[in-house]
């Protein structure tokens, strides 16, 4: 066993609000249908960053200690028993979905992504918690790993998790091609909705951000960027399709703001649970379309594809690389959007860069 495999089996462990700890893990002991994988990179994710700040994401509470982690890359190190899934040495992307039909709800079997007793990666909605793979080693199901295409590298490969969250979400919205798509929020996921949705042929992007970091990405992304705070130049845009990824109220305000009469608004971003206000009338009145977008299906398979292909252009989104021993650094990097973006842990031999 090489010297960084004999090391410890470093973890990012979430134990309480404002309590998440790097701890050495002990080594995975797969199922049959397992599979051990050394992850390379993991991206921070909003529900990371909630766990850690909030105990909870949504309306998921932390009750046990936790290891954190869904958007996350490796290679495979031990295949699975019985047979099943890719071979040792295979790199691998992971789909962090179990989707689960328990008969508490009906859901459209095409649509796996709403079975409501479904399990994800790093996270609290169910006791016990379904631990996520922010650690050197984990093992996953087989069946969650996708084999990376030729010439797709570890790193870019790290985006293809949110990036089916956004190839999902500017896919609720129909055919894009030739339409003018407004993006609301331009944090990590509206980052990559920018770039689904210039891959699927719109003729124009346009994102808001409140922040001058965000709005330079989608700049270099090939949108046209506008401060969030401009009520008027937003409701002049008379978008064909909005994407609504701030996941705020007032986001969502300026999403059926910007979008014209009989224009398509997606809320890809998670509003708080409860009541909120929301200018209904104006939605009503234009015969808006409001559609809903949660996780994804089986669109990281597209994803991979697109992002070995160059396609789908995608690599300005990753911001930070900071290894697993500075977990918490990340952690505080990831939740300022002001300066950063794609914050990613590196667990192995990758050196962790501060962009």
């Amino acid at each position: 066993m090489s010297d960084d495999r004999m090391a410890d089996n470093l973890g990012l462990v979430a134990h309480a609000k404002e309590d998440v700890r790097v701890e050495a893990l002990p080594e995975p002991v797969p199922a049959a249908d397992e599979a051990v994988v050394e992850i390379a990179f993991g991206g921070i994710c909003g529900s990371d960053l909630h766990y850690w700040l909030h105990g909870a994401a949504g309306q998921s509470i932390l009750r046990e200690p936790m290891l954190l982690g869904h958007e996350i890359v490796g290679t495979v190190l031990e295949p699975a028993a019985d047979g099943t899934g890719p071979a040792a040495g295979t790199r691998v992307a992971v789909h962090p979905a179990t989707p689960i039909d328990d008969g508490s709800a009906p859901f459209p079997a095409d649509r796996p992504n709403l079975s409501p007793a479904g399990t994800y990666l790093g996270s609290a909605a169910r006791m016990p918690h379904t631990a996520g793979a922010f650690a050197r080693r984990v093992a996953l199901p087989a069946r969650m790993l996708r084999p990376l295409p030729a010439g797709l590298d570890l790193r870019l490969a790290s985006l293809a998790e949110p990036a089916a969250v956004a190839w999902h979400g500017v896919g609720q919205a129909g055919d894009v091609e030739g339409q003018r798509v407004l993006v609301i929020g331009t944090g990590p996921i509206g980052a990559l909705a920018i770039a689904v949705a210039r891959r699927h042929g719109a003729a124009e992007v346009v994102a808001t951000d409140l922040h001058e970091h965000p709005r330079a990405l989608a700049e270099r992304l090939g949108a046209r960027a506008m401060d969030a705070r401009d009520a008027e130049g937003i409701a002049a845009l008379h978008a064909d399709v909005v994407i609504e990824s701030s996941g705020t109220v007032p986001g969502l305000a300026a999403a059926i703001s910007g979008a014209r009469r009989g224009g398509t608004v997606v809320m890809l971003g998670l509003q708080r649970a409860g009541e909120i206000a929301v200018p209904m009338a104006s939605a009503i009145t234009r015969e808006l379309t409001l559609v809903g977008s949660f996780r994804f299906n089986d669109e990281i398979d597209d994803v991979l594809e697109a992002l070995a292909d160059g396609s789908l252009d995608a690599a300005p989104v990753i911001s930070h690389e900071l290894p697993i021993e500075r977990g918490l650094d990340a952690l505080e990097l990831a939740r300022d959007a002001s300066v950063s973006s794609k914050v990613l842990l590196t667990f192995g031999e990758h050196e962790g860069v501060d962009a």
